[in-house]
């Protein structure tokens, strides 16, 4: 076994210790909080130990079994909450054989099993997603080398620059092959001047390549197909640039897509049936929530804009205005009014960071987002969701979609309040500013999710709070 293999057996095995730790240590608090809501429990320390130890052991025991504990395991994070869930689920399920048959002699609260399955799930997936996602004890993290030095290599040395952007891979370098316009190439990183033949095999070989990623400029006539195969083979990952700035940046690289890689792909529909059936009635039970506790900020951001601009322009207080929804169906979006009412008497303008077309009150419900809390009745109407892509006004959506390819597709699903794009890109105004929400507003159709909506509504809230709007 090599070193690096000897380093990723003990990367996982301390990954394994720490969850059966973690635990055990939900199944002590489990205890400690039936005990405050029903009193004193009969259950000697022997009885509540052996329970705690025998779950733990099938949990960890089913999680093994899953794959969770691989020491290269390629699995996107709504992937690795479902081999969460599997695990925990069939340690519960045996753990109830067990104590209606071998175990009937121990005596424990009967809401003890199902509160302990449950906040395990939880504590596993929190657990993971900072050793997975933050590169905590290096678990997950693969070798990765670059089949090409030029113009589409070079996405990976813009995009990725931060050591925070590879905390899931360590890059070991890029292979420059004929072809690749070295002039728009790779400047700065890591070139590895190898042929892609025997010396390549052996080069995968020793250097223990976990994943090998497609990114030359010209593929006919310059991939070596039966290497690439032999790789497939051997168990190593072949991917092309897409799918891994996909995977890893969360978005996707509009400007490189090719008409095969959409064919292949799982295309830009949602085929999550059960999420697309209670999509409405969720949406309007989270929207009575939000109105609920939000209409005192609503009355109060009201009566403030009166007074500032309405009560002396005879303007109205909330600001309709026309954009393009589900399937390019025109709808009337409703905000409160943040700027001033002749805002738009030479035409229609991109908003801009500090517009001077902005109001006092404006400047302040926008870095709050409590302009768009008006829009919870566009959810009640069914023309929008709460987390999907920013609706944008029909004539700017004219000139994108001529200018911008697969703009369109966006409207695959219900525009919302929050999106994947406004998460992660500053406020945009431009045509170019477009192309870069169009990554991830594409990459969220294509990848919609309940975990993913969960997600963006975590963040979103955090953005409210400390101001962070965009």
């Amino acid at each position: 076994m090599s070193l690096g293999n000897r380093k990723d057996v003990r990367r996982s095995n301390l990954i394994m210790v720490l969850e059966a730790v973690f635990i055990g240590y939900i199944g002590y608090l489990t205890f400690e909080l039936i005990t405050q809501f029903f009193g004193n429990l009969t259950t000697s320390l022997t009885d509540l130990l052996t329970s705690i130890g025998v779950f733990t052991f099938l949990v960890v025991l089913s999680a093994l079994s899953v794959g969770l504990y691989e020491t290269k395991l390629r699995e996107t994070f709504r992937g690795i909450i479902r081999r969460i869930f599997v695990s925990v689920a069939l340690g519960y399920f045996v753990m109830e054989i067990l104590s209606s048959t071998v175990m009937t002699h121990i005596k424990i609260h009967q809401y003890f099993l199902p509160i302990f399955a449950g906040s395990t799930i939880i504590a596993l997936v929190i657990l993971r997603y900072f050793v997975n996602r933050l590169g905590i004890l290096g678990l997950g993290q693969t070798k990765i080398v670059v089949i090409g030095a030029g113009e589409r290599a070079s996405i990976i040395e813009k995009r990725m620059r931060r050591e925070v952007d590879r905390v899931g891979f360590e890059l070991l370098g890029f292979i420059p092959i004929p072809g690749d316009n070295r002039e728009e190439g790779i400047q700065n990183e890591k070139l590895i001047h190898v042929k892609i033949d025997e010396n390549f095999r052996n080069f995968v070989s020793d250097n223990d390549i976990d994943e090998v990623v497609i990114a030359c400029d010209q593929r006919r006539g310059t991939l070596p197909v039966e290497i690439l195969f032999d790789c497939r083979l051997r168990g190593i990952e072949v991917t092309d640039l897409l799918d891994f700035m996909e995977r890893e940046t969360g978005q996707i690289v509009v400007n490189l897509m090719y008409p095969s890689w959409v064919i292949y792909s799982n295309g830009f529909n949602s085929q999550n049936y059960l999420r697309d059936a209670l999509d409405y009635a969720v949406n309007c039970i989270l929207a009575t929530i939000v109105l609920a506790l939000a209409w005192p900020f609503m009355l109060l951001t009201a009566i403030i804009i009166f007074f500032e601009d309405v009560r002396n322009s005879k303007a109205s207080i909330f600001y309709k205005q026309e954009r393009v929804g589900l399937n390019g169906k025109l709808f009337k979006i409703i905000k409160f009014r943040s700027m001033r009412p002749d805002a738009e008497k030479d035409g229609a303008k991109w908003a801009t960071t500090n517009d001077s077309r902005v109001t006092k009150i404006g400047q302040f419900i926008r870095k709050y987002r409590i302009d768009e809390l008006p829009q919870l009745l566009n959810i009640f109407r069914g023309e929008m969701s709460f987390i999907g892509p920013r609706p944008e006004r029909p004539q700017f959506v004219e000139q994108l979609i001529r200018e911008i390819p697969y703009y369109n597709q966006r409207h695959n699903v219900k525009p919302g309040l929050a999106g994947w794009a406004q998460l992660n890109y500053p406020y945009g105004a431009s045509v170019e500013d477009s192309m870069e929400k169009l990554k991830f507003d594409l990459y969220y159709v294509k990848h919609q999710s309940l975990m993913l909506d969960i997600l963006i509504l975590i963040r979103t809230v955090e953005v409210v709070l400390f101001g962070k709007g965009r």
